[in-house]
C-alpha cells in the first residue's frame, strides 16, 4: 500500500458542536487562567522576584479546601474506613491511640452495610437506598413535611443534577429558561449548550438583590407573545453571586407564577447552611410549596427539583462530588426519563454519596465525635461570617465601590463605580471595564476574582464577584490598598 497521500486536515472549531464552542464559564475564564500562569511563575522561576506578591489568592471560585479550610475530622475518618475497610480490624488500636473515635467506626460499619462490598462498586442509578433514606429524613425534619427516598437522586454535586434537568427540559430555541441576573454561569452555559433561550429576570441591587415577582411575570408574558414558552425558572437561594436570601413570601410569589404558567422550578439551595445573621432565615422551596399546597388551591401541579451539595456549607468537599436532587410533583413518565438519563452515568461517586449522608446526619449530642465536630463546624461558619463582614465593611468605606451586606452564601458582588479614564483605558485594551479592574487587581496583588460581566448585570453597571474564603485578613488589606491606588491613578 502506497504511503504517498495528502494527509487530511485536523479538526477546527467549525467541525465542533457550535453550542459547546459558544458556551462560556467565567469562573474558570481568562482571569483565572492568568492567575494560574502567575502561580506557575511564582513556583518555578526566578522571575517571581519581579512580581509584587508572593502567592495567588483564588477568590474566584467557592473552593474552600483550596484555601486551607480544614476537612471535618469525623467525615474524613469515616471516609477513610470506607476506602480501606481493613481498618475495622484495627479498631481497638486506632481508638485507644486517639486517632479515631468509636462512632466513626460505627458510622462506617452502617454505611458499609448499605453500600455493600466496596465503595469501588457501582450503586443503583439513584444512589444507595439507605443514604437516600437519610436524606429524606433530613428534609422531613428541616421542612416539617414528609419526604420519600424514591424522590431522591444522589448526584455528582449539584451541577450534575442541574445538567440532567436542563438537558431534558430544553427542546430548542422555543424553550425559555428564566434565570436570575446576576446568576451562576453554569446556567447560562447550559442554556447555550442545550440551544434554549435565556429569559433573564433582574435582581434589584438597591433592595439587597431582591426578586421582583411582578417583573418575572411580565417577562413570562412577553416571552409567550414572542413564541418562546417559559419552561423552567431557576432560583438560587441563598444567592450566587449576591449572597441574598429569599423571604417566604417572595418564594410563594414565584410558585404562584410557576403554577399559573406550568413552569418547572429548579431550586439551587447549595448554600442553605451559609446563613450569617439572626434576622435572616432560610426557607426551602419544598417547605414553601408544601405549605401553599396545604393552605391554598391551584398549586397541585407545580413541579419542583431541589438541589444540594457537599461542596458548600461548612463541608467544602468540592472535589469529592457529592450532592442530591429531590424531585417533587413530576409525572411518572417524566421521572422515568430523568432516571434513564441518570442511568447513562450508571451512578454517582460512592464516597460522594457517603459524604451526603454525613452532611445531612452529623454526630449528635452524646456521640463521641459531637463536640469536636460541632466546634469545627462553628469555627468554619464563624470565620466565613467574620471575613465576609470585614470585606463588606472594607468595600463600604472605599470610594468607587458600593456593596450590599452578605446575608448568606460565601460571596460579595460589589458595584464598581469606575472613573472615565479607567473606562477609556479598558476600551483601549479591548477589555470590559470590570475585566480590566479584575486583571489589574490580580497582577498587583495576586487576588483572583471574576468580573461581573461573567454573571450578568444591568447594562451600564460593572461588578466584581469575590469569595470570602481565603484565610487571614492581609489579602483584604492588600485589596484596599490596590483600590485606592487604582482610583487615584484613573481619577477624573
Amino acid at each position: 500500500m502506497s504511503n504517498d497521500f495528502q494527509p487530511a486536515n485536523k479538526l477546527s472549531l467549525k467541525s465542533l458542536n457550535k453550542n459547546i464552542v459558544d458556551a462560556e464559564y467565567a469562573i474558570r475564564g481568562p482571569i483565572p487562567t492568568r492567575a494560574e500562569e502567575l502561580e506557575f511563575q511564582l513556583n518555578t522561576s526566578d522571575e517571581n522576584k519581579e512580581l509584587p506578591f508572593s502567592n495567588v489568592v483564588y477568590a474566584n471560585i467557592g473552593n474552600p479546601q483550596q484555601l486551607d479550610q480544614k476537612p471535618l475530622t469525623f467525615s474524613r475518618q469515616v471516609i477513610s474506613i470506607l476506602q480501606y475497610p481493613e481498618l475495622l480490624n484495627q479498631r481497638d488500636v486506632l481508638t485507644s491511640s486517639g486517632l479515631y473515635k468509636n462512632d466513626a467506626f460505627d458510622r462506617a460499619n452502617k454505611l458499609l452495610s448499605q453500600i455493600g462490598k466496596s465503595v469501588g462498586a457501582y450503586s443503583g442509578t439513584q444512589g444507595i437506598y439507605g443514604i437516600r433514606e437519610t436524606v429524606s429524613r433530613f428534609i422531613s425534619k428541616r421542612d416539617g413535611f414528609p419526604s420519600h427516598p424514591d424522590d431522591i437522586f444522589l448526584t455528582d454535586g449539584a451541577s450534575k443534577a442541574a445538567a440532567y434537568l436542563l438537558s431534558i427540559l430544553c427542546q430548542d430555541k422555543s424553550t425559555g429558561i428564566l434565570i436570575p441576573i446576576p446568576q451562576y454561569p453554569l446556567y447560562t452555559a447550559s442554556i447555550t449548550m442545550y440551544n434554549a433561550t435565556m429569559l433573564p429576570y433582574y435582581l434589584d441591587e438597591e433592595t439587597n438583590w431582591s426578586t421582583n415577582a411582578e417583573e418575572i411575570e411580565k417577562t413570562v408574558i412577553e416571552s409567550i407573545a414572542k413564541g418562546v414558552i417559559p419552561r423552567v425558572i431557576v432560583v438560587i437561594n441563598p444567592g450566587n453571586p449576591t449572597g441574598a436570601v429569599l423571604s417566604f413570601n417572595t418564594i410563594a410569589k414565584i410558585f404562584k407564577i410557576a403554577a399559573k404558567y406550568g413552569i418547572v422550578v429548579i431550586a439551587d439551595e447549595v448554600y442553605q447552611n451559609n446563613i450569617y445573621y439572626e434576622d435572616v432565615e432560610f426557607h426551602s422551596m419544598k417547605k414553601v410549596l408544601r405549605t401553599l399546597q396545604r393552605d391554598e388551591k391551584g398549586y397541585e401541579n407545580v413541579q419542583l427539583a431541589s438541589l444540594h451539595s457537599t461542596s458548600k456549607g461548612v463541608f467544602g468537599e468540592c472535589g469529592q462530588r457529592g450532592g442530591y436532587m429531590e424531585i417533587t410533583g413530576f409525572d411518572d413518565d417524566v421521572r422515568q426519563v430523568i432516571t434513564k438519563l441518570a442511568s447513562i452515568s450508571i451512578c454517582s461517586v460512592i464516597t460522594g454519596q457517603a459524604l451526603v449522608d454525613l452532611m445531612v446526619d452529623p454526630p449528635q449530642i452524646g456521640d463521641e465525635s459531637y463536640e469536636l465536630d460541632k466546634n469545627e463546624r462553628d469555627t468554619i461558619h464563624n470565620n466565613m461570617k467574620e471575613r465576609g463582614f470585614l470585606l463588606y465593611k472594607t468595600f463600604s468605606k472605599l470610594e468607587g465601590i458600593q456593596c450590599q451586606r452578605p446575608q448568606g452564601a460565601m460571596y460579595l458582588f460589589p458595584t464598581l463605580l469606575l472613573p472615565q479614564k479607567a473606562l477609556d483605558e479598558a476600551s483601549r485594551l479591548n477589555l470590559l471595564p470590570d475585566e480590566f479592574y479584575c486583571l489589574r487587581l490580580l497582577e498587583a496583588t495576586g487576588i483572583c476574582t471574576v468580573p461581573g460581566s461573567g454573571f450578568g448585570q444591568v447594562k451600564g453597571t460593572w461588578h466584581v464577584r469575590t469569595t470570602f474564603l481565603a484565610p487571614g485578613t492581609q489579602w483584604i488589606k492588600n485589596w484596599e490598598t490596590f483600590h485606592k491606588t487604582f482610583y487615584d491613578q484613573y481619577r477624573d
